[in-house]
């Protein structure tokens, strides 16, 4: 039995509703929320307006409404926590149910924006050229990325493994050639910064 076939098999003996689990993840995105406007985060943009694209990357917006260039990363996200939960299906025992699998990257998705957020990271992104102006996501910006995570789990649990890659792939190189920044870039560059890569981004 394939990863996902055991986690649709799971599922359906799990005994909790579709409406339990949903529940259940909007709590966790209010919590997050929550906990981000208690950091300090704004609900909304200073500048007033909500947006439902921002698709300027180096100034004080970014990062501040619906969508962006990084939304498609929080995608794929979504994509490699179905992988992982993919890969839990195929272990011997009890497998994941589908709903519990999503709940568990919604938490880590929350965990990633709260840590996203902290003082420590902000600076850590500010010390490259591409996120000179970036302090940090707003309330809503936060959400939207979660949200965003879970189109993509949903997505790959649709689509055939080939296509998930495949949108990956393009998503990457399409946002990497607009923005010169995309998913491994970012990784990389808040790991372990590369000068030849931080140079290549001011050009933007």
């Amino acid at each position: 039995m394939s990863g996902a076939a055991a986690m649709e098999s799971a599922a359906g003996r799990s005994g909790l509703p579709p409406a339990a689990y949903a529940l259940v993840a909007l709590a966790l995105v209010a919590a997050t929320a929550v906990i981000l406007y208690a950091m300090g985060r704004t609900p909304i943009c200073t500048c007033g307006t909500v947006e439902l694209w921002h698709g300027v990357v180096r100034d004080s917006g970014n990062s501040q409404h619906l969508t962006d260039w990084y939304t498609p990363s929080h995608v794929i996200h979504g994509f490699l926590f179905y992988c992982g939960a993919w890969l839990i299906g195929r272990l011997p025992g009890k497998p994941l149910p589908f709903g519990a699998a999503l709940l568990l990257a919604i938490g880590v998705e929350a965990a990633w924006e709260i840590l996203e957020n902290t003082d420590m990271v902000i600076e850590r992104y500010r010390a490259t050229n591409i996120a000179l102006d970036y302090y940090g996501d707003s309330v809503i910006n936060s959400v939207s990325d979660i949200f965003a995570m879970i189109l993509g789990f949903s997505l790959a649990r649709t689509l055939p493994i080939w296509l998930t890659i495949a949108v990956a792939v393009l998503m990457e190189l399409f946002v990497g050639y607009w923005i010169h920044d995309n998913l491994a870039l970012n990784i990389i560059m808040l790991i372990h910064p590369i000068e030849a890569i931080n140079q290549w981004q001011s050009a933007v």
